[in-house]
């Protein structure tokens, strides 16, 4: 839901979201990710924004992935091909704070091979820097590393003067749960206002659409955590897809029977695993 709720930030204020990262104040469109596509394409955080000399290509990413470089690398190409013209700004986002190391990179290199991108961690970006505009307004609670409810509060109050409101506070309302309690959350943000709005049904149903909001009819608080819990498994069966190949049918299983706090632990600890040897040691030590 994340993915999906900065997706939408993109699409719906392109300008603003180019503006903030690139200080240049110009018409930009959505491009599809699938006119890059050579081949099957990973594009759940994919972001790709086109002026008239500038290609924009931004990933959003809650946690670090392992194979970022070489996928950049791959996104570059891709992208060099269907628009050789302009130039490419490659950028990635960590929405979420974390101490590894992999947030840190910006390069992929090879024997004969290097290639550089840029990366953004958010909490080392001051909030006011994403107050100005209403598409990066919603991201701002996810700046800084001082209280999340008074600049919560803050948010809040910039909203009530906008014409979108209900769809911001939506986009800002679930960004909010990767740093806040659910009902800090709901303390400050009225949720009955932003239920009927367009965002929160577009986002809901491309949700239900893959999985991650199963539950909801059973309540809120469940359907958000089984929801959370179904996105970390199929992202982590991807990343370990992607590093050592078609896992067991054994391995599927143990991993999709974790608690959301395994599987983030889980997501952590891959960063440092070299074979399949290390998962299947990871899992052994869970009772």
């Amino acid at each position: 839901m994340f993915d999906n709720t900065c997706k939408y930030l993109a699409a719906t204020y392109p300008a603003d979201l180019a503006a903030w990262l690139l200080g240049e104040a110009m018409p930009w469109v959505e491009v599809q990710p699938q006119e890059l596509a050579l081949d099957p394409i990973r594009a759940d955080a994919l972001i790709l924004l086109q002026s008239e000399n500038v290609l924009l290509h931004v990933e959003f990413q809650t946690q670090p992935d392992p194979d970022m470089p070489l996928r950049m690398l791959d996104y570059w190409l891709r992208a060099r091909r269907k628009f050789p013209w302009v130039t490419i700004r490659q950028m990635v986002l960590y929405l979420r704070p974390t101490t590894s190391a992999k947030a840190f990179e910006n390069r992929f290199t090879s024997e004969t091979t290097e290639h550089r991108y840029e990366v953004m961690r958010l909490w080392e970006r001051e909030p006011s820097e994403l107050w100005g505009r209403t598409g990066t307004l919603p991201l701002a609670i996810l700046a800084g590393q001082g209280d999340k409810e008074n600049l919560l509060r803050e948010i809040a109050q910039r909203l009530a003067g906008l014409p979108e409101q209900r769809e911001v506070a939506t986009a800002t309302y679930i960004l909010a749960g990767l740093v806040m309690e659910d009902n800090a959350v709901e303390r400050i943000l009225r949720r009955e206002v932003m239920r009927e709005s367009v965002t929160y049904q577009q986002i809901l149903a491309e949700g239900i659409e893959k999985g991650i909001y199963t539950g909801w009819q059973q309540g809120k608080q469940e359907g958000i955590q089984v929801g959370r819990q179904e996105g970390e498994v199929q992202l982590l069966l991807r990343q370990l897809g992607r590093r050592f190949g078609k896992l067991s049918d054994r391995q599927r299983e143990c991993i999709t029977g974790l608690s959301l706090e395994q599987l983030e632990a889980l997501g952590e600890a891959l960063l440092d695993f070299q074979r399949l040897d290390d998962l299947e040691a990871w899992l052994g030590d869970r009772p």
